[in-house]
């Protein structure tokens, strides 16, 4: 298995593809197009919010505005990028949200928004993570959350929750 690094363009960026490599999510939950840059401190995303979004067909009917929960997932998932950066042997871990606090959104995004995950790692250590999220919207802040996020061993966890990985 390839290291994060290795996965990186010419220009130190993950496309979508390494993207999916490294953390497990497709399409449509995929909430991050593509990551700037990532060091063992800091991860910058990308979501190119688009028409073809699916959660804008229902969210709101006539008004397309992006879930603020998703803006979370946003941010959850350039963080789950970050942690998974700083561990070893990184794809034996599943890293799973454990506390979200004081989220705040102070602006909506719309199809056709460019936003941008600035995720900072405050510290970490074999069990979690905590982070300082935000959401940039023509760098403006929209969103902002401190996460905490937990570290698992990959098959312990899923065989101990769920019948299908026994």
């Amino acid at each position: 298995m390839k290291t994060i690094d290795e996965l990186k363009n010419e220009k130190g960026e993950l496309d979508m593809n390494a993207i999916k490599q490294i953390i497990p999510y497709e399409h449509p939950f995929l909430m991050i197009d593509k990551v700037i840059s990532v060091d063992k401190n800091k991860i910058v995303a990308i979501k190119n919010v688009s028409a073809s979004d699916e959660f804008l067909k229902g969210h709101f009917a006539g008004f397309p505005i992006m879930p603020g929960a998703l803006m979370v997932e946003g941010m959850g998932q350039a963080a789950t990028l970050l942690i998974r950066y700083n561990l070893e042997e990184h794809f034996k871990k599943d890293v799973l949200a454990f506390k979200i606090k004081d989220a705040k959104f102070t602006a909506p995004a719309f199809a056709g928004d460019q936003l941008e995950y600035e995720v900072v790692l405050m510290g970490q250590d074999e069990r979690g993570a905590l982070v300082q999220a935000k959401a940039k919207k023509e760098g403006n802040v929209i969103a902002e959350a401190g996460m905490m996020l937990a570290v698992v061993d990959k098959k312990e966890f899923r065989s101990q929750h769920s019948p299908v990985y026994k």
